[in-house]
């Protein structure tokens, strides 16, 4: 009976102490605090995710999956060949072929560079982008007309409106009588698309057989655009290709034309994480003050369990069981209200919008009519073990001081 005597205090002990411990207001703090921490982690990174796959959605509205540039341009009639074999393939969803060069516009003193896509309206991998048109349509992109269809960025930028006259200069030189000039060819605008994606600023569009006649490709093409169902393997279909074309054939995809500006949304969203983190930070330290002054109240109760029986390694593991449990129950309750509240923020922000009478964002500045939002189970497996990490660490000193406390030394005083 005397042998169980320490372990059965101890558990008085711990069910004294936890029942002290959430109704105390330190106790509440640190769970609050732990708790929103951990909700305001998870909304704002399902949020940077939804931004995330709202941008990369536009993108694709533009950009071909895939490209193959081999060294020499294709022929119309193994073009034909690789489109039966490439079209066979159960990943693909269109094949088409490929004229495009980097060009510089020019109206009045003003210059940009820009790249010149060739495509043709008919194109099945198009019809997304016939809603982005903020003027014109993009069935009037007719072969032989030379007309073109702009960015938004770039109307704003050059001050182009539909019908508005514009210069091409291509990367070639025309050898004359009076000697190499650089060739110009003049257009005008016949359409503006905004995707709302780094695209707008650099991207002009022409019909294909026009762009072959300005680069003298005569019926041939420079190389292939491949469109796959899931553009997001593409990393792992590419293989499947490779060996269709010559080895030195460039290949490269969609992520990679833009690895600079997905590198910059995923540094971005660690730096927020790790600016977010601070208030969960602040949640451990405020779970270290609890149990500080805990130990500092229940130093008498602590040396009667010490003469009791009780070792320092349960002492510790008593207090280890409170920060820990405190910390438990403020991430999952912030885990459980981040992710309702990550997964319903638009409908929430329109919901609030339409009481106040205010656009919170938008839709003519910021591109969205709903702000997007992505829960992943990574994000909140991650924040919430981070989160239960740091309680563990902060749980660690202010137990470890308690088991070193000495009866003989709290006692000394207490009558």
């Amino acid at each position: 009976m005397l042998k169980n005597l320490p372990l059965y205090v101890g558990l008085r002990y711990t069910r004294s102490v936890r029942g002290e411990g959430y109704l105390s207001f330190v106790s509440a703090l640190s769970m609050g605090a732990m708790a929103i921490g951990v909700m305001a982690l998870i909304t704002v990174l399902s949020v940077m995710n939804g931004f995330d796959r709202e941008i990369k959605s536009r993108l694709l509205r533009i950009m071909p999956h895939l490209v193959a540039l081999p060294e020499e341009s294709l022929a119309s009639a193994d073009y034909l060949r690789l489109e039966k074999v490439i079209g066979a393939h159960a990943g693909v969803e269109a094949m088409i072929p490929l004229a495009q060069s980097y060009i510089m516009l020019s109206r009045a003193d003003q210059k940009l560079g820009a790249m010149l896509r060739g495509i043709d309206p008919a194109d099945a991998m198009h019809a997304d982008l016939r809603q982005d048109m903020l003027a014109g349509d993009l069935t009037s992109l007719t072969r032989g007309d030379y007309g073109v269809v702009v960015g938004s960025q770039i109307a704003r930028k050059l001050g182009l409106s539909m019908g508005d006259k514009l210069q091409l200069t291509l990367p070639q030189l025309s050898v004359t009588p009076l000697g190499m000039f650089p060739r110009i060819k003049s257009t005008r605008v016949i359409g503006i698309f905004q995707v709302g994606a780094q695209v707008d600023g650099s991207t002009v569009l022409m019909h294909r057989g026009d762009v072959q006649k300005l680069l003298r490709l005569g019926d041939r093409y420079q190389g292939i655009q491949i469109q796959l169902r899931d553009p997001y393997t593409v990393a792992t279909q590419m293989g499947d290709f490779v060996d269709l074309l010559p080895l030195t054939t460039d290949w490269h995809s969609w992520q990679q034309s833009m690895a600079s500006l997905f590198d910059a949304m995923r540094m971005e969203k660690q730096i927020v994480r790790l600016l977010l983190s601070v208030i969960i930070a602040v949640a451990a330290f405020n779970i270290v003050a609890s149990l500080v002054l805990m130990v500092s109240n229940k130093r008498a109760d602590i040396a009667v369990i010490r003469t009791l029986g009780a070792s320092s390694a349960t002492v510790m593991k008593i207090f280890m069981v409170q920060g820990v449990a405190v910390g438990c129950v403020g991430v999952t309750i912030g885990t459980l209200l981040g992710s309702l509240l990550a997964a319903n923020i638009g409908d929430l922000l329109s919901l609030i919008e339409g009481l106040l009478g205010v656009h919170l964002f938008d839709p003519s500045v910021y591109l969205i009519s709903v702000l997007p939002s992505k829960v992943l189970l990574a994000d909140v497996l991650s924040v919430a073990l981070t989160s239960l990490a740091l309680c563990f660490i902060a749980s660690l000193y202010p137990a470890w001081r308690a088991a070193q406390i000495q009866p003989a030394e709290a006692l000394r005083y207490d009558i």
